[in-house]
C-alpha cells in the first residue's frame, strides 16, 4: 500500500472534520445539545488524530541512523496506537460523560436556533460521506478481492484502515446524534438527546478497541502475506534451491525483512555459493520489490529423523 494514497484520505478526512468541528461547536453554542457537544469533541479528536497520522509519516520516512539500523518505518504503528488512544479518551469516555451528565438533568432544545443542530448534521453527514468515499477510493486500489473486515485486519499500511474505521464511525455517530436530536425536538424530552450521545460514546469506544487490537498486532512485528511468503519461496526455490528455514517481518507497511536458511551441497566452492545467494537475493527482491533487508544463510541440509518430524516443531535445521 502506497503512503500517498493512505495520505490523500487522512488529509481529504482532516479537512472535512474541521470544517465539520466548527459547525457543531457553533450548533451546540446556540442549543446546548449534548449529542452536538459530543460530536463536536469528536471531530476534534478525529482530527487530532489525522495530524498524528500525518506527524507519524513524515517521521517514519527518516533515514536509518547507527541507532536505528533498519529505519524508522514502525513510527507509523506507533502513531497510528496514539490515535487508538485519543479517540478511546478524548472521544468515547467524553461522550458517555456527557451522556451521564444530560441522563441527570435533561432538558430540551429550546430556542429560535432549534432548527440548527440538524442542519449541521445534514451538512456533516454530507461531508463525511465525501471523506469516507475518497477513503474506499484509495483503499480499493490494494484491497483487491478481500471483504472490508479482512482488509482492516491484515493491512500493514496503519492510515486507511484508521481512516476507514473513523469515517465509518463519525457517519454512524452522526445518525445518532440525529436520533437523539430529532426526538428532543419532537417530544421536548432531553432524555433523548442523552440516549444518542451514549449512542457515540459507545460507537468510539469500540472502534478504538479495534484499532488498539489491530495496531497492536503491527507493533509487536507481523509477517509478511501469505502471498507474499509464497513469492519469496518460489523466488528462492527457482533455481532448485531448498529453503531449510524461512522468516519475515515487517520493519515498516513498505519494507520486508527476509531472514533464510537454504541449503547447498558440501562440495561447493564459496564462489558458487555466493553466486546463488545473490542470484536469490535478486529474484525475491524481484517478485516482491518491499523486500528490502534480506539474509540468506547457506548451510548443508540434513534429513530430519522420524522423532524430529513428528516432536520438533523447528523441523530439519541444517547443521
Amino acid at each position: 500500500m502506497s503512503a500517498s494514497g493512505g495520505n490523500k484520505a487522512v488529509v481529504a478526512a482532516l479537512s472535512a472534520n474541521l470544517v465539520i468541528a466548527f459547525l457543531k461547536f457553533l450548533a451546540f453554542a446556540l442549543t446546548r445539545s449534548s449529542s452536538m457537544l459530543a460530536e463536536a469533541i469528536h471531530s476534534v479528536a478525529d482530527s487530532g488524530n489525522q495530524v498524528l497520522l500525518l506527524v507519524g509519516g513524515k517521521r517514519a520516512a527518516r533515514q536509518a541512523s547507527p541507532e536505528h539500523p533498519f529505519g524508522y518505518g514502525r513510527e507509523r504503528y506507533i502513531y497510528a496506537f496514539i490515535v487508538s488512544i485519543v479517540l478511546f479518551s478524548v472521544g468515547g469516555l467524553f461522550a458517555l460523560y456527557e451522556a451521564y451528565s444530560k441522563w441527570q438533568d435533561p432538558h430540551p432544545i429550546e430556542g429560535q436556533w432549534w432548527w440548527v443542530p440538524l442542519a449541521v448534521l445534514v451538512g456533516a453527514i454530507l461531508a463525511e460521506g465525501f471523506s469516507f468515499r475518497t477513503a474506499m477510493r484509495e483503499s480499493n486500489r490494494t484491497r483487491g478481492k478481500k471483504s472490508w473486515i479482512d482488509f482492516v485486519r491484515t493491512a500493514k499500511a496503519p492510515e486507511l484502515p484508521v481512516v476507514l474505521l473513523e469515517d465509518f464511525g463519525a457517519l454512524l455517530g452522526l445518525l445518532f446524534a440525529l436520533f437523539g436530536v430529532s426526538l428532543t425536538l419532537v417530544t421536548g424530552n432531553g432524555v433523548w438527546d442523552a440516549a444518542g450521545t451514549a449512542m457515540i460514546g459507545l460507537l468510539l469506544v469500540a472502534i478504538a478497541a479495534v484499532l488498539a487490537v489491530e495496531t497492536k498486532s503491527l507493533l509487536l512485528g507481523e509477517s509478511a502475506t501469505a502471498s507474499d511468503v509464497r513469492r519469496i519461496e518460489e523466488a528462492i526455490t527457482a533455481d532448485g534451491t531448498r529453503i531449510i528455514h524461512l522468516k519475515t517481518l515487517h520493519l515498516g507497511p513498505e519494507e520486508l525483512l527476509v531472514a533464510a536458511k537454504i541449503s547447498v551441497d558440501k562440495c561447493e566452492t564459496g564462489e558458487h555459493i555466493a553466486e546463488a545467494i545473490n542470484g536469490a537475493e535478486s529474484r525475491i527482491r524481484e517478485a516482491v520489490p518491499i523486500a528490502r533487508v534480506i539474509y540468506l544463510e547457506p548451510d548443508v541440509y540434513v534429513q530430519p529423523q522420524p522423532q524430529q518430524a513428528a516432536g520438533d516443531p523447528s523441523g530439519p535445521a541444517g547443521r
